[in-house]
């Protein structure tokens, strides 16, 4: 049940996959509202945040103002693994993306700005691909 703590295999395998709908962020003082199923629980001392859907946010009358993509790295990363998020935050970064990572058991999961997940899978794919050596496509004019 380890996970994998070899950089350039985490990298390589990672395997970007963007879930289907919009999410957010929000908090709640004390308990989590009914109705409402978090993706993601952060207990701090000002209240709980959630990540949630953002339908169940709406409908439980929860504000926010930061609406995400949820990607997950399907690669079994290791607690202990270094390097892996610090790389992915960076190579989004350098696109101008801002990432909120968290790390589950079994793999990190990225939220970024709703609008770019769909281009952060794919620096996510071409970082992938670069990692494993494998040339990356390019187009070519066929005037």
């Amino acid at each position: 049940m380890t996970g994998e703590t070899d950089l350039q295999k985490l990298l390589t395998d990672m395997r970007p996959m963007l879930n289907s709908g919009r999410y957010v962020f929000t908090t709640v003082e004390d308990a989590v509202p009914p109705g409402v199923t978090p993706i993601v629980t952060v207990t701090e001392p000002e209240g709980i945040t959630l990540v949630v859907p953002v339908g169940e946010a709406e409908a439980a009358g929860l504000r926010y103002d930061y609406v995400a993509g949820w990607i997950v790295l399907r690669v079994h990363s290791s607690l202990d693994a270094v390097g892996l998020t610090a790389v992915v935050a960076g190579e989004l970064a350098d696109a101008g993306l801002s990432c909120n990572i968290v790390a589950g058991f079994h793999h990190d999961h990225l939220f970024i700005p709703y609008e770019r997940a769909h281009a952060a899978v794919a620096l996510l794919e071409d970082l992938a691909r670069r990692s494993s050596g494998v040339p990356r496509p390019h187009s070519e004019d066929h005037a």
